[in-house]
């Protein structure tokens, strides 16, 4: 079931968990039956051009799928992250891919002003995400559609640009058919989701997990 930009207009003006709890997610997530994903596969864009820190070439690609409302990305995003970015992104070992899989239509929402924040600048685009997750509990538990709107303003957009953004059904499909394609294709259910080089990583993963994964690969 793909939700709809009256879908989001109604559910920003929501707050609190009873307001998280009756939204519908972008569509019913059900289990896949496709065959296993190839590293091909996780490796190409589907709709929306990826958004990278990291060398194109690098030996090693981490792929995170993620929900802007998801306390456990917010999790890795605030304590692992950096470690993962000072030790392999800052010195060119890795490229870190993030591609949203909103569980919720604020998700979806806090996903889409990223977006529209960062156009095609990763770095704009990751420090916003960084904001959105430090900052989970006021704009996903209270007034979303004011909280989106003072990030959006403080990035430099318009309150008539926000709105733009937040009621932009082209950006929304989007999202939704690539979220759909991680789920049907490489079988992604729940958040985060990782892929290192192709190999799946579900739920939170430790800076010593990851090193382990990606050490190696680095040496061959």
């Amino acid at each position: 079931m793909i939700i709809t930009r009256r879908a989001v207009t109604q559910a920003l003006s929501l707050t609190g968990l009873a307001a998280l709890a009756g939204v519908s997610p972008l569509f019913l997530i059900e289990q896949a039956f496709a065959q296993n994903a190839s590293a091909a596969d996780v490796a190409k864009p589907v709709s929306l051009p990826d958004m990278a820190l990291g060398p194109k070439d690098a030996a090693v690609t981490v792929t995170e799928y993620a929900s802007m409302t998801c306390p456990h990305c917010a999790t890795f995003t605030k304590e692992v992250f950096p470690k993962l970015k000072e030790a392999f992104i800052d010195t060119g070992k890795i490229r870190f891919v993030f591609r949203e899989f909103p569980l919720d239509i604020k998700a979806a929402a806090g996903s889409m002003l990223a977006r529209c924040i960062a156009k095609d600048d990763s770095a704009k685009y990751f420090a916003v995400n960084d904001l959105l997750f430090k900052t989970q509990d006021d704009w996903v538990l209270k007034d979303t559609a004011a909280s989106l709107t003072r990030i959006g303003k403080q990035a430099g957009l318009s309150q008539e640009a926000v709105e733009a953004c937040l009621k932009d059904q082209a950006l929304l499909d989007k999202i939704a058919a690539d979220q759909k394609f991680a789920n049907e294709v490489l079988k992604v259910n729940s958040t985060p989701t990782f892929f290192i080089n192709g190999e799946k990583l579900t739920g939170e993963q430790s800076f010593e997990e990851f090193s382990k994964k990606i050490t190696p690969l680095l040496k061959s």
